[in-house]
């Protein structure tokens, strides 16, 4: 049987830039940074005391914040897929697929010290929070609250996991399995575990004086990453459903592909090996060739060992033409959004494709030898797209991509 063709019908997106799809696009295009000084907690002892804090919603209950911006995001993504025509197919038709983080409790959530001992707090015992801190509660609560019934994804591949919940649910679309799906991914880890975690690990930028400089994917003088938090979600339907109720088609997910290189926990392999295994396996679910290429959307962390090493896959890829085909750090504005970002980044490649324009990568001043393309230092330009490369690329070896494609191709 023929695969069933999959667009994207809606976006939602909470991030550090904004809690909507357009604020997050204007700070994009107008090269804004979102990091500040970490307000969520007292981070004047760490050596990171630097993030890229979200807008919490108002009307999501208590809970772990991932939880929240995932409902917030679903719900954004919703009111998009149904405002050019009827609401889209849900029900048993309709599954879920997100990336999620850790579940890393928060110890003020759960206890309060008292002479006495350890008990319990009142929002604790009238809301039931702790219930609320598992990684894939999100995902109950979405379907709950948009009757989507089909069966579940959960994706735990680290910083490859936004990524891998849309092509798992492009698939799931592709094969005939269901007809809908939201898919994305949600996470948050500014707390002191999350942040004490990565600065055990040297792994973020100690830039505490100037954080909005903090991010410098590609450039010399970058020093580690910039944590970030949110959610992305975008509503996926066959092509046929999509038309047959007058959505309005923001892009095809056109190809996904994903690989393991399995080289080191927190390091990529030098060659890159992994990364251009996902992009060629992308490109070939989606029937193209690296000539097809117009954009790519990078994993651009800004971390001494994935920048370069990213750079080699995409030359390896794209041969004579990778020096030609414009390259976009998203990250360089909102830090990494760990399981969130592969989301988050795929609905700042459909902006771009949407509107014909690539965005930059800001804080890229003094461009490392070894990282020697077009990563569209500072300043968007127009740039028409038909294909676009968005990659990612986590802890453990996991590496995925999507074709995303402009519509009509």
């Amino acid at each position: 049987m023929k695969p069933h063709r999959v667009v994207v019908t809606g976006m939602g997106v909470v991030c550090p830039l904004g809690a909507s799809v357009e604020g997050f696009a204007q700070g994009l295009f107008e090269g804004r940074s979102g990091v500040r000084r970490i307000s969520l907690f007292d981070a004047a002892t760490f050596p990171t005391r630097i993030a890229g804090e979200a807008p919490l919603p108002d009307d999501v209950p208590l809970g772990d914040r991932k939880v929240a911006f995932a409902l917030e995001a679903a719900r954004q993504a919703m009111r998009h897929a149904s405002a050019s025509g009827t609401a889209p197919r849900l029900g048993k038709d309709a599954a879920i697929s997100m990336g999620v983080g850790l579940e890393l409790f928060s110890m003020v959530d759960l206890v309060t010290s008292r002479r006495a001992g350890f008990v319990l707090p009142a929002t604790l015992r009238e809301r039931l929070s702790f219930l609320q801190t598992p990684s894939d509660t999100c995902i109950a609560m979405m379907a709950r609250e948009h009757g989507c019934f089909g069966s579940p994804r959960v994706h735990v591949s680290a910083c490859a996991a936004g990524t891998d919940a849309i092509g798992a649910a492009a698939r799931l679309i592709a094969r005939g399995s269901v007809r809908t799906a939201l898919a994305g991914g949600t996470d948050s880890m500014i707390n002191p575990l999350g942040v004490a975690g990565f600065c055990t690990l040297s792994a973020t930028s100690t830039r505490n004086d100037e954080p909005q400089r903090a991010s410098r994917p590609f450039d010399r003088t970058r020093d580690g990453f910039v944590m970030g938090e949110g959610a992305g979600v975008l509503v996926l339907e066959r092509l046929d459903d999509a038309l047959g109720r007058g959505a309005s088609i923001l892009a095809e997910v056109s190809g996904y592909g994903s690989s393991l290189d399995a080289y080191g926990i927190s390091e990529p392999h030098p060659e890159g090996r992994g990364a251009w295994q996902a992009m060629v396996r992308a490109l070939d679910d989606a029937g193209l060739g690296p000539g097809d290429v117009d954009a790519i959307n990078a994993h651009g962390t800004s971390t001494r060992k994935n920048d370069p090493v990213e750079t080699l896959a995409i030359k390896r890829l794209l041969g004579e033409r990778a020096g030609r085909v414009p390259i976009c750090a998203t990250k360089s504005m909102i830090g990494h959004l760990i399981s969130a970002a592969g989301a988050v980044e795929a609905i700042a490649a459909i902006c771009c494709i949407e509107r014909g324009w690539v965005h930059p990568t800001i804080n890229l001043e003094s461009p490392d030898p070894d990282c020697d393309l077009d990563y569209v230092p500072n300043r968007a330009r127009p740039h028409v797209q038909r294909h676009v490369l968005s990659t990612s690329y986590g802890f453990g070896g996991h590496n995925a991509a999507l074709v995303l494609s402009r519509w009509p191709t």
